[in-house]
């Protein structure tokens, strides 16, 4: 009997065991409001805007000397429009990839300074520095000027591929460009004079 209520008398909490009982909840409380603090919230998302402001843009080359606050949808012009804007040989040449007889263009044989723009959306293509005579009875170019005039493959001549030419701001199509240059390219841009507009110095 003695022993059951020493036993007993074990399980009753004295008055130290509930000091230190509140002390340890109290420990675990200031614990816990320490784990809540403002400091150690997540941090906040980053606006994609600033990200792409601080990175390079994913765009590709933009041609030269275009200003983007003047720069037009070309995509969307109809070939209505564009038959009203160009004679009828120009539309033929620069919308529908036609190309002009040899030695019968306005330009094949000028050697007038100045700079050769596209005749639909008056981009500069070729100075006028870099034009030669290549025999052909067609403008040609050894360099255009930055990266206003861009290049594709054409292959509407079975087993004869080509690189075609096109003016890197509205598409026209302006003729081909071939690996039988002078120096310092080596490039010879054969250009349709229909496709061209120039401009004196």
């Amino acid at each position: 009997m003695i022993m059951v209520i020493s036993h007993s008398l074990m399980s009753i909490p004295t008055a130290r065991h509930i000091s230190t009982l509140s002390q340890f909840e109290s420990g675990v409380k200031s614990k816990l409001f320490v784990s809540a603090s403002p400091s150690l919230r997540r941090p906040k998302r980053v606006s994609l805007s600033v990200i792409r402001a601080m990175g390079s843009s994913a765009s590709s080359q933009k041609p030269d000397n275009i200003q983007e606050a003047n720069r037009v949808d070309y995509a969307s012009i109809s070939d209505e429009e564009w038959k009203r804007r160009l004679t009828g040989e120009q539309y033929y040449i620069t919308r529908q990839k036609g190309t002009e007889r040899a030695f019968t263009g306005e330009y094949w044989n000028t050697k007038t300074p100045g700079a050769y723009h596209c005749i639909c959306c008056d981009t500069p293509l070729f100075e006028s520095s870099t034009k030669f005579d290549s025999g052909t009875g067609w403008p040609s170019y050894y360099q255009p000027i930055g990266s206003n005039v861009k290049s594709k493959l054409d292959l509407s001549i079975i087993f004869m591929p080509r690189q075609e030419v096109l003016c890197a701001v509205c598409d026209a199509h302006l003729g081909h460009v071939f690996d039988d240059g002078p120096p310092p390219t080596g490039k010879r841009y054969c250009i349709n004079s229909a496709s061209l507009k120039l401009k004196p110095k």
